[in-house]
């Protein structure tokens, strides 16, 4: 018998459209569209999974929901950190994204 696994159904497509329209975001905004994009750039493949069973039929489907002033006042507080370290704590706000990201995960039965 085999285990749950998850099967992931985000496109190169999908990833491509939010790819330019963070590009031109981040233009716009001088760059400050970048302490949100990790919410958004991880978000959106976790809530195109599924959880599949040993026969590989859906049973659940990953879904990751934060709000955005939770997202905004998170993405500050790493601004600030951001320019005291000189862009070095930009590194360490991605895994802290993740972290938070996967904390809100649900499984949500089909």
């Amino acid at each position: 018998m085999l285990g749950n696994r998850f099967s992931c159904e985000f496109t190169v497509g999908e990833a491509i459209g939010q790819l330019l329209i963070w590009i031109v975001l981040s233009i716009v905004t001088l760059g400050l569209a970048l302490f949100v994009l990790p919410y958004y750039f991880i978000k959106a493949p976790m809530n195109r999974t599924y959880v599949l069973d040993g026969e590989g039929t859906r049973i659940a489907r990953v879904s990751v929901e934060v709000a955005f002033f939770d997202i905004l006042g998170h993405a500050l507080v790493w601004l600030l950190l951001t320019i005291v370290t000189f862009g070095l704590a930009y590194l360490v706000y991605w895994p802290a994204v993740i972290k938070r990201l996967l904390n809100a995960v649900e499984l949500k039965p089909l």
